[in-house]
């Protein structure tokens, strides 16, 4: 299985994964989030179901304003195969973790329903 490393959660929204710089995670760290997205479309054009760059673009939509949109990927990365995720602090956490809590994070997106 594939490990990553992963920076902490951040202002309430999952940060960027940090694999390579393919993964969006420079230009997500400096706030350049028009880079990121372009980055990061060209990569899921490759690699469509890496759940680290779901992940990372719904960061990106998450913190330019585009809930539903982070919320749809972030569903995703939780429909997808998991791959660990290395935090900073050294604990290791499944991509499906840190998805949900992305999600959890965006609250107000879900409609109640009966």
């Amino acid at each position: 299985m594939r490990t990553l490393l992963f920076l902490g959660l951040a202002a309430g929204l999952a940060a960027p994964a940090l694999a390579s710089d393919r993964t969006g995670y420079q230009a997500i760290a400096t706030g350049d989030y028009q880079k990121a997205e372009e980055e990061l479309l060209v990569e899921r054009r490759i690699f469509p179901r890496r759940p680290e760059l779901m992940i990372n673009l719904a960061a990106v939509y998450a913190r330019t304003g585009r809930k539903a949109e982070a919320a749809a990927l972030y569903r995703n990365a939780l429909n997808s195969v998991a791959v660990d995720m290395a935090l900073p602090d050294g604990n290791v956490s499944s991509s499906h973790i840190v998805a949900q809590r992305g999600l959890d994070s965006l609250g107000g997106t879900e409609i109640a329903g009966r």
